[in-house]
């Protein structure tokens, strides 16, 4: 399995960590569901960080089978629909940079 990561590296603008969390699930989760191939969607929001590690209100994951289908997703349609989404919300509400890792995941349930 191949597991791309989007990590939010930044704030979140003072007294709207709850508006930003809804924001990202109301208006760009459904975007980021929608990537063909995608086996998974795993949003995760910043609950506490190390003393001096860097801020990552949010981490998204998606998974998929391959690379050939991370590479067709990155190349749908799907793709322009969720930057729209994600920068909209981005712009109300967070400060900061994205960067993506694409990482083979060997998951373990216990």
């Amino acid at each position: 399995m191949i597991t791309r990561y989007a990590l939010f590296e930044g704030t979140v603008a003072p007294g709207q960590e709850a508006a930003f969390r809804a924001a990202i699930l109301a208006e760009v989760l459904p975007t980021w569901k929608a990537f063909p191939g995608a086996t998974a969607v795993r949003v995760s929001f910043a609950e506490a960080r190390d003393d001096g590690a860097p801020e990552f209100p949010l981490i998204l994951a998606i998974s998929y089978p391959d690379l050939a289908a991370v590479e067709a997703a990155l190349a749908s349609p799907a793709r322009a629909a969720s930057r729209a989404a994600t920068t909209a919300v981005l712009e109300r509400f967070f400060t900061g940079r994205i960067h993506h890792h694409v990482m083979t995941a060997h998951d373990t349930v216990l």
